[in-house]
């Protein structure tokens, strides 16, 4: 793999004003069998924006609704993210797997979640998809295929070995996506679940987003390569770095990855490279990047990206942009009124979830 041009090293004087420059996709994917990256059709692709456009619309309101203290703990936002999440999940069948993160609210609404169960989660009411006991880190709808985010940095990964183990004991066509961050693939389970799916050739899509900070540190701080996806060479695995802000690259690389992993062929390692607009939880000062920096990356704003794509390609016009804006804040307002209606959880249900 080339090395990058110019990136400030680990040599305690770094400059991170470069982390907005363009950076173009690397490393390298096996061959994928044939038609692994279906065409999407233009309704699709339209109800993909819509998607982003709810999952963006969600997080503001939720981070509004934080700061009037109607929602307790904390809370971790993934807004500018919006395409790595939608793209990936995308790719694959509504029976296959997810495993989440603490930054996980777009995967959760990505894989089919109602948002007015989400809100209730988060608010802590009876209607939630925890019964109000998990919260905005701790999400499960094991029905729709996502088995949960996770408070502990790389703690889905390992859980993702477990569920691949049990799809092909059992000889069934279902995948599992796991995402984690760049922070979590400098932790020793990264590295143990990957020989394990390499060595087992599980059905697993380890799917990075790399959004250059973990939690304060940037990424190439903490990384020596210049693209996470060159560390699944170690494990003779596929690996991808693609532009996490392309909604269709994401899409596209994910799918012919999904398509190798039930051919039997193994696991990949994708890395999305984006970048969070808000600090690392509600509680971060975000004094660690320049406010130029952060209005960099919102100039590559995924969703006013992938819209202005569709408008180009004549696939949308005007109207209909503003019409799928106003549906995805109808429908978050409505969740919210569902949430403040709903009843609070019964104490008496506070042992019910623990097990000994």
């Amino acid at each position: 793999m080339q090395e990058h041009q110019g990136e400030p090293r680990n040599n305690g004087e770094m400059a991170y004003s470069n982390l907005a420059e363009n950076e173009t996709a690397s490393g390298l994917i096996l061959p994928a069998p044939a038609n692994a990256a279906p065409t999407l059709s233009r309704e699709r692709m339209i109800d993909l924006l819509g998607q982003m456009e709810r999952i963006r619309v969600f997080e503001e309101t939720a981070e509004q609704l934080y700061m009037r203290g109607m929602i307790h703990g904390t809370m971790h936002l993934s807004i500018g993210q919006e395409a790595s999440a939608v793209g990936a999940i995308a790719a694959l069948d509504p029976t296959d797997y997810i495993l989440s993160t603490h930054r996980g609210h777009g995967h959760c609404l990505a894989k089919g979640a109602d948002p007015g169960r989400m809100m209730a989660e988060f608010m802590g009411k009876e209607t939630g998809y925890c019964r109000g006991l998990g919260g905005s880190m701790h999400i499960a709808d094991v029905e729709g295929g996502n088995l949960g985010a996770n408070g502990i940095v790389a703690g889905g990964i390992p859980i993702a070995v477990g569920v691949g183990w049990s799809m092909k004991a059992q000889r069934r066509r279902e995948v599992c996506l796991v995402f984690f961050g760049d922070g979590a693939s400098n932790e020793g389970a990264f590295h143990e679940a990957l020989v394990c799916a390499s060595i087992w050739r599980l059905p697993i899509i380890f799917f990075c987003e790399n959004n250059h900070y973990a939690m304060s540190l940037p990424v190439q701080a903490g990384v020596p390569t210049r693209d996470i996806s060159a560390r699944a060479a170690a494990y003779d695995i596929p690996g991808l770095s693609v532009d996490g802000n392309n909604l269709l690259a994401v899409y596209e690389a994910t799918a012919a990855a999904v398509a190798r992993a039930r051919a039997g062929q193994g696991p990949t390692l994708i890395e999305a490279k984006t970048y969070r607009w808000r600090g690392h939880s509600k509680s971060d000062r975000n004094l660690y990047r320049t406010q130029d920096e952060i209005q960099s990356w919102r100039e590559r704003d995924p969703i006013a990206r992938f819209r202005s794509h569709l408008i180009g390609a004549g696939l949308l016009n005007e109207s209909e942009a503003k019409a799928i804006t106003r549906t995805a804040r109808q429908l978050i307002d409505a969740s919210v009124t569902f949430a403040e209606q709903s009843p609070e959880p019964d104490p008496a249900i506070l042992e019910d979830a623990v097990y000994a």
